[in-house]
């Protein structure tokens, strides 16, 4: 019975296949169709952090991505990500300014700082104004569009929106090298083994990979404990909204007896001050209705007159 390949969206398997000292040549197509820069091509790069079983096993939650420097003195940083974190532009960011950084000591001369690129792979749709799978940044004049400088470089390749690639097609590098993320298995991929040695020779170590039982362990492990973070994150999420929630509802309350304590104030005020109108209003009537019954009006015209109650203009009578 076949085993199942192993998915190369899982960081452990992609740095084993683009960050490996004998899958150079396979980083360095994959490089180029990303950069896709056909008048200076990268011919070789110097892998930096290629331990990739230490810093598994010392770390479960570790970023398995891959560090290269180029011929050409580019400082380039790959990461996969299969799940949607929703931090994914801030942590590039840092991540980028911490390689640029990285480069020089406090003694050193900003002249030795190299152009740093970031290369994401996600296995989600990050960017909401873009239905292009592969998205290019750097800085730029907002108006004018010129270019500040080439030296931040960010990538996004969003593998779900590769659009389905056919076989009698001419496909580009970097759609070829997508698929063969999103699917290893597919048609497109398989008619390339035979023709592209460097999708050939990825292949092939994935193949490898799969029938290994030491390499399907670790595989495993490592999809298992990144489903680990991930519900973990999602947990944190769901407790920080939940205790958001009733934060939220007991500042509510809190606000809400406030306000009702301002607007009964207010309203007494209000009330107050009406109140003292209307028994100011009436002081004055009385005394207007007793100088009418002193001149010797009725009293059914002085009740018209002053708006008081009958009643009233009669004891005033009696007391007079």
């Amino acid at each position: 019975m076949s085993l199942t390949i192993l998915s190369p969206k899982v960081d452990f398997v992609f740095k084993k296949i683009f960050g490996s000292e004998e899958n150079k040549s396979v980083l360095i197509s994959f490089l180029n169709a990303v950069l896709n820069d056909e008048e200076n091509k990268i011919k070789s790069v110097d892998l930096n952090n290629t331990d990739i079983e230490k810093n598994f096993t010392r770390d479960k939650f570790s970023r398995l991505d891959i560090k290269a420097t180029t011929d050409r003195q580019e400082i380039v940083n790959i990461e996969i990500q299969l799940r949607n974190q929703y931090n994914m532009t801030k942590r590039t960011l840092y991540y980028w300014s911490k390689i640029y950084e990285s480069q020089i000591s406090e003694s050193d001369s900003y002249y030795k700082l190299n152009k740093t690129i970031c290369i994401n792979i996600l296995d989600f749709k990050h960017l909401k104004n873009t239905d292009k799978f592969h998205n290019v940044f750097r800085l730029k004049n907002i108006e004018t569009n010129e270019e500040l400088t080439d030296i931040c470089e960010i990538h996004f390749i969003e593998i779900p929106k590769l659009k389905k690639l056919k076989v009698d097609e001419k496909n580009e590098m970097l759609e070829i090298w997508t698929e063969f993320l999103r699917n290893p298995e597919s048609e497109v991929i398989r008619n390339l083994e035979f023709v592209d040695k460097e999708i050939k020779k990825a292949k092939d170590k994935l193949c490898v990979m799969s029938q290994s039982d030491r390499e399907r362990e670790i595989y495993f492990l490592r999809a298992s404990a990144m489903q680990d973070e991930i519900s973990a994150i999602d947990f944190a999420k769901r407790q920080a909204m939940k205790e958001g929630i009733q934060q939220g509802i007991e500042q509510g309350i809190e606000k809400g007896m406030q306000q009702g304590i301002e607007q009964g104030i207010q309203q007494g005020i209000e009330q107050g001050i009406q109140q003292g109108i209307e028994k100011g209003e009436e002081k004055k009537a009385k005394e207007i209705a007793i100088n009418l019954i002193k001149k010797g009006l009725d009293e059914e015209t002085i009740a018209l007159l002053t708006n008081l109650d009958l009643d009233l203009i009669k004891e005033l009578k009696e007391k007079l």
